[in-house]
């Protein structure tokens, strides 16, 4: 399926949510006059896997109590630094439990129903991603936070469907400034809860996160997993802004149930990069010593291999001698794997240079 396709699916992955968070997150918002099919369609089709939800809660039950073995390991990073690359070198270890994409969709039919829905929901995903060409499976694993924005609404990824309030979900949901109590006691509750479904599904030991908005929420990971341990990647910011515009601009057309202009967009994630990197460099010290390793991408890519192992080491995580062949494998088959290729143009360097200096200035990264 291409990306055209993938632009006109009539329905959004709000479909996958629970009947609450639906009419939390779309309530007294504004649906725009060319979306208002979609809004229907997708809000009717959740309305009918919501009747399913009393089987899962009946199968969670099981589960709930189960306390976790180890605390997880946090891939964090800007979007579009690589933080999908090497969340999928890490999960060649099988001691490595992660979220995938199925369930990124439909968190709330996990336990129970997941063979059929998986089978309906391969037919209608492309095979790679549009953005990027990296492979798209339903067992592949994927970032968290849309599986979290369909089990509550309080997370960022509420802005892909009502982008003209990014900002004010940037400052409540992606950086937690103005998160109310009860609503970080949800976001916590719910976390723990995907966390465990999802090492019940991949049977793993130790959760594998890598999404990007975990970076601005460093201060309540470590409340809630004292001993995790995080891998923070940067990128060449010229790289991440002509990226992530591009990403920003194609994945929210089959989601989004608002107007909005490229121009707003771009406006949008200048900012939202700058508000990340420094709540980041703010909050990193709450990281015990010894649990956090800063990697550049650029060199990761390098030498994919020997830095994986360096970060075992460093990070003094289990598993890389028996996963080693594995990711060997992994990587020999990532050889052919064509990236895009960005150049520069005089008014992205203006940008990058007026907005994002201090991370030129700090990683030391120029063109």
């Amino acid at each position: 399926m291409g990306l055209l396709e993938f632009d006109k699916l009539p329905i959004n992955t709000l479909v996958g949510a629970n009947w609450k968070t639906f009419k939390e997150v779309t309530g007294n918002k504004v649906i725009d006059k060319g979306f208002r099919q979609k809004y229907f369609l997708t809000k009717s089709i959740c309305r009918l896997l919501s009747s399913l939800q009393p089987f899962e809660d009946a199968r969670y039950k099981k589960l709930e109590n189960t306390p976790l073995e180890m605390d997880p390991v946090f891939i964090l990073g800007h979007w579009r630094s690589g933080t999908t690359f090497v969340h999928n070198v890490f999960s060649c270890d099988k001691h490595f439990g992660y979220n995938t994409t199925y369930q990124t969709v439909m968190p709330n039919l996990m336990l129970w129903g997941q063979p059929f829905f998986k089978k309906n929901m391969s037919f209608l995903m492309p095979d790679k991603r549009p953005t990027d060409n990296m492979e798209l499976k339903v067992d592949l694993p994927q970032e968290e936070e849309f599986a979290l924005s369909n089990m509550m609404p309080y997370t960022y990824y509420n802005f892909w469907f009502f982008p003209k309030h990014m900002l004010e979900y940037c400052e409540r949901y992606l950086l937690f400034n103005e998160i109310s109590p009860e609503e970080l006691k949800v976001f916590k509750d719910t976390f723990l809860k995907l966390i465990k479904i999802s090492l019940w599904n991949t049977k793993g030991t130790q959760f594998l996160s890598k999404n990007p908005p975990h970076t601005g929420r460093v201060k309540e990971l470590v409340e809630m997993f004292p001993n995790a341990k995080f891998i923070y990647l940067k990128r060449n910011p010229y790289t991440v802004f002509e990226s992530t515009r591009s990403f920003f601009t194609n994945t929210i057309q089959p989601l989004r149930l608002q107007d909005i202009t490229n121009e707003q967009i771009e406006e949008n994630l200048i900012e939202v990069y700058r508000r990340l990197f420094y709540k980041f460099e703010e909050t990193k010290g709450l990281i015990p010593e010894g649990n956090l390793v800063e990697v550049k991408f650029e060199d990761f890519e390098q030498d994919a291999y020997a830095m994986t192992e360096e970060i075992y080491r460093t990070l003094d995580l289990p598993g890389f001698a028996e996963s080693k062949e594995e990711i060997g494998k992994y990587l020999g088959k990532k050889k052919g794997y064509k990236k895009n290729q960005y150049t520069y143009d005089d008014r992205t360097v203006k940008i990058v240079e007026e907005n994002w200096g201090m991370a030129l200035e700090k990683w030391g990264y120029s063109i």
